[in-house]
């Protein structure tokens, strides 16, 4: 990220590196705090709150997380008709849209109360163009077998547009998550995101350093934007309850997969939890 203002020089520059990781440890050991690093970014743009996430740094252990409002990016992914709508591409393929579905309502919640703050909200869909050019040949194939022949780019019977195509209906974002002016829209053609968009320039644009992460599905597209933005240095948190996946155990085994290691992508929290934070520090 390109507002990581520290420069390493010839001797400093790791011994000092270090020397912050020493004393950001030692920070948390004492409070429980995971600090904002003023640091690395500079003086917050916005205003410090602090979310509570769990099974930090081991299982039934939780811990502070600290953001800056002015560098946090809400990211709501994928919440698209043909993920989580009647006739889209995961009610072709005979999955239950109520598990992909539990995750309106807690993004919702969260939109509502993220609008109107310095917090910043960024949209992703995925999606081919119409001649399906951006289509690797064993997707659309295997996209075929899971939908009994009525793959990405086909309009299954009584569907309301070709599937996972950009610029119909089923392809865009639900009405009840549908992007506000201003809000950018990152559209994709693959599970992450960062390999072929512009999603690291809009996130520079914005200054975010901190990533609260839902959408769906957990185990696919959400879980690898969020191990895409983890390698790339952005704080990621997950909003376990704000997020769905065609199979619940595959969704329970995503988020467990975070938090191994002391959080080997980020951190978990839930919706509720964010929410009493940002209208703590920010009402």
């Amino acid at each position: 990220m390109s507002n990581q203002n520290f420069v390493q020089g010839p001797r400093d520059g790791r011994e000092a590196y270090l020397e912050k990781v020493d004393k950001a440890y030692e920070h948390y050991e004492d409070t429980g705090v995971i600090r904002y690093p003023e640091w690395l970014y500079g003086p917050p743009k916005g205003d410090l709150f602090q979310v509570e996430v769990e099974d930090c740094p081991a299982f039934g252990e939780t811990a502070q997380l600290e953001f800056d409002s002015g560098r946090t990016a809400f990211l709501s992914i994928d919440m698209q008709q043909d993920f989580c709508g009647y006739d889209g591409y995961v009610d072709t393929m005979g999955y239950e849209l109520s598990q992909t579905r539990r995750a309106v309502e807690p993004i919702r919640s969260v939109l509502e109360t993220v609008r109107g703050t310095d917090i910043d909200i960024v949209h992703t869909r995925e999606g081919h163009d119409p001649q399906l050019a951006d289509a690797p040949f064993n997707k659309l194939l295997r996209s075929k077998m899971a939908g009994d022949g009525h793959g990405i780019g086909d309009t299954p019977p009584g569907g309301i547009g070709p599937l996972l195509t950009r610029g119909h209906e089923n392809w865009d974002i639900i009405d009840e998550l549908a992007p506000e002016a201003g809000e950018p829209v990152i559209d994709k053609p693959t599970k992450g995101a960062f390999g072929n968009t512009n999603i690291e320039m809009v996130l520079d644009r914005l200054g975010a350093t901190h990533l609260v992460i839902a959408g769906i599905t957990t185990d696919v597209c959400v879980h690898t934007i969020m191990r895409e933005a983890n390698d790339r240095g952005y704080w990621c948190t997950l909003l376990k309850d704000a997020t769905g996946a065609t199979d619940p155990g595959n969704r329970d085994a995503a988020i467990k997969s975070i938090k191994m290691q002391g959080g080997v992508f980020g951190w978990v929290t839930d919706s509720e939890r964010f929410t009493r934070a940002v209208e703590s520090a920010l009402a």
